[in-house]
């Protein structure tokens, strides 16, 4: 049998849980332990960067969110057999350590753990703590905070280890930020992994009125969704502003290293982008996100005057033209922005999290 510590990894069915989520067992796998991840048949479907080596462990949950009223009955009782198959796996290989990182496929690894008092703890990515990471924070031994600050529950202290960001992002952190002036500039449009259409519907109107010595040297990369596509782009080249309109890019840290300005949501994973690289940015929080948690991702960069925030509810395109001319006009408060984000970002979470299991570990050596 393998001697190797265990970590199991407990993570829900959605990027924002599962980059982490990855990013701490490749780590761990690099330091020799064996990593287990415990997840449900959805979150199943997102594990495919995960190294071969982690052994994918289907586990029974479900949530409130979806369903009728049958299946929202049912969610207990799956929730409950999670749990105990949960406990039985742990009794038969017991881990060293068990990290939740949210959504509900992680309540049966995480509360097996706190029956059979196993190291725990778990990782919020955003400025407020989701459903299930609220139920476990005072059941655990420590919580990771992805975002800073993060709303916790009283009585409960929080470690700042910032989101765990790709490697491609590590490779653009700290680029040299060249500040707007009269030659091209980039602006950088991004919604989330398929754009937004708020952005789409706004943007395009807010750069057309920006005004003529700005306008003539912008260069737009904008994410919009596919049926938002060719209207996005047909916008940009009746007002004759060049701009490359994708649902998707691949290239995302090349084009924020390469820009003056970013215009994004503010989900926890493009705040750490945003952060690591360090480029000044007009955030527009997504505001049916549950919690409000992309106002409280946004509040770090905000609070340092590295970003301008808009709320959805004061959006337009005169308001955003704007803060855009307000930028690009003033070189030196666009690289004050640009240092500013600099240093709110964590290019060492992974480490920061690796360092926080070395915590836990030691602590559970001691006391056994």
């Amino acid at each position: 049998m393998n001697n190797a510590p265990l970590m199991i990894i407990a993570a829900g069915g959605t990027g924002g849980h599962m980059f982490p989520a990855q990013a701490l067992a490749e780590a761990m796998l690099r330091k020799g332990w064996r990593v287990k991840l415990s997840t449900d048949a959805r979150g199943a479907r997102y594990t495919g960067g995960f190294p071969h080596v982690v052994e994918i462990e289907e586990i029974s949950s479900a949530t409130f969110a979806r369903g009728g009223k049958l299946s929202k009955l049912a969610v207990p009782f799956k929730i409950l057999g999670g749990i105990l198959s949960m406990t039985r796996r742990m009794m038969r290989d017991k881990p060293d350590v068990v990290v939740g990182f949210g959504g509900y496929p992680a309540i049966p690894a995480v509360s097996a753990a706190w029956l059979l008092r196993c190291p725990r703890m778990i990782h919020e990515q955003n400025g407020v703590l989701g459903r299930v990471n609220k139920i476990f924070a005072k059941r655990v031994d420590q919580v990771a905070c992805g975002t800073w600050p993060t709303d916790l529950p009283a009585g409960v202290e929080g470690v700042h280890t910032g989101n765990p960001v790709r490697g491609a992002v590590l490779e653009k952190a700290g680029a040299p930020y060249i500040p707007p002036g009269d030659y091209p500039m980039d602006i950088l449009v991004i919604g989330g992994s398929q754009g937004a259409r708020i952005l789409s519907d706004v943007v395009p109107e807010a750069i057309a009125s920006l005004p003529d010595h700005i306008r003539q040297h912008v260069n737009v990369s904008h994410q919009a969704r596919g049926e938002d596509e060719d209207r996005v782009r047909a916008y940009y080249d009746q007002a004759g502003i060049r701009a490359d309109v994708q649902p998707f890019f691949e290239d995302v840290p090349r084009r924020m290293g390469e820009a003056q300005l970013v215009i994004s949501r503010s989900g926890a994973s493009s705040v750490a982008d945003i952060s690591v690289i360090g480029r000044p940015s007009i955030l527009i929080p997504f505001a049916a996100a549950t919690g409000d948690h992309q106002t409280a991702n946004a509040r770090g960069l905000v609070d340092a005057d590295a970003a301008v925030l808009i709320p959805e509810s004061l959006l337009d395109s005169t308001t955003l033209s704007g803060h855009i001319t307000a930028i690009l006009e003033n070189p030196d408060a666009a690289i004050h922005m640009a240092h500013s984000a600099l240093d709110q970002g964590r290019p060492d979470a992974t480490e920061a999290l690796v360092a926080l299991v070395d915590q836990l570990t030691a602590m559970s050596g001691a006391d056994s």
